[in-house]
């Protein structure tokens, strides 16, 4: 089993502190425009928020590991609710290698495998080096068309 790039831990933790800091936000809006919420108790909900996400972030990245099996790709992730989840080749229809600007300015990409099928039509691998996620997005076509021929009647 393969795990993500620890740079990924950097934008899963900067996305918890994000959400500990709109936390705050809704706050400082309640205390200001519908009931008196004393400034510690802002304060508090915010660093409690932005902590916990950050801890839900490092504890993610020690969970989420993919590999390459035989005939699938096997992914495993998770805090709260454990996925486990195998993509057939023959199911891959294409697949995508991402980068947005956080995910640059961090050295990583993401590989997006679109599947056929309407529920969960697509698995994303993030946290990969932009190397390593053109490797497996390589890997993967090769291995869809190959299961194509193995398919065929």
């Amino acid at each position: 089993m393969e795990s993500l790039h620890p740079r990924i831990r950097i934008l899963w933790v900067v996305y918890g502190v994000l959400v500990g800091t709109v936390a705050g936000l809704v706050f400082v809006g309640v205390d200001r425009w519908i009931a008196g919420v004393p400034t510690a108790v802002q304060a508090g909900a915010a660093v409690v928020v932005g902590v916990l996400g950050a801890l839900y972030a490092i504890r993610l990245y020690q969970l989420w590991r993919f590999e390459l099996q035989e005939d699938a790709l096997y992914l495993e992730r998770g805090v709260i609710t454990f996925v486990e989840t195998a993509v057939p080749f023959v199911r891959v229809q294409h697949v995508d290698t991402q980068f947005g600007p956080i995910e640059r300015a961090l050295g990583l990409s993401s590989v997006v495998v679109y599947t056929a099928g309407s529920r969960n039509a697509d698995v994303r691998v993030p946290g990969l080096r932009p190397e390593r996620a053109r490797e497996l997005q390589d890997s993967l076509r090769k291995l869809a068309v190959e299961s194509e021929t193995d398919d065929a009647v």
